[in-house]
């Protein structure tokens, strides 16, 4: 019996998870909730966060689960990116209150987290600071 890597239970954590949230936000852009009212929107919210909550656990227990190099290259990625993410938002809302930018959503922080990660990642090759 072979044991499966972090790396492909990652895989499938993901896939899972952002299934249901991609199945989630397509039927509420296609109008398959547009009948709920509250308490249900409430739901309907709380219900597309919970694979976002999922995919970060995904993430943390394959950093949890691999060996040593893995780890600290994964965490560094995984820190600096919510760094840069959380700056460059905050720099976006800063902007909204002083310049009359437009809105920005909150929930867009989630894509921009991992588009940070994904630029950010091959730039970060070692675990030192």
């Amino acid at each position: 019996m072979a044991v499966e890597s972090p790396h492909h239970q990652y895989v499938v954590r993901t896939v899972v998870f952002m299934g249901v949230y991609v199945a989630l936000n397509v039927g509420a852009i296609s109008g398959i909730f547009d009948s709920v009212s509250p308490p249900g929107t409430w739901f309907l919210a709380l219900a597309v966060t919970v694979p976002i909550a999922g995919q970060i656990w995904a993430t943390l227990a394959l950093i949890r689960d691999s060996d040593e190099y893995v780890r600290a290259i994964t965490a560094k990625r995984f820190i600096v990116a919510a760094g840069v993410a959380m700056a460059l938002f905050s720099a976006w809302g800063f902007s909204e209150s002083y310049a009359d930018a437009p809105h920005v959503p909150g929930w867009m922080i989630y894509p921009l987290f991992w588009g940070c990660f994904g630029v950010l990642s091959p730039f970060i090759r070692t675990s030192r600071a």
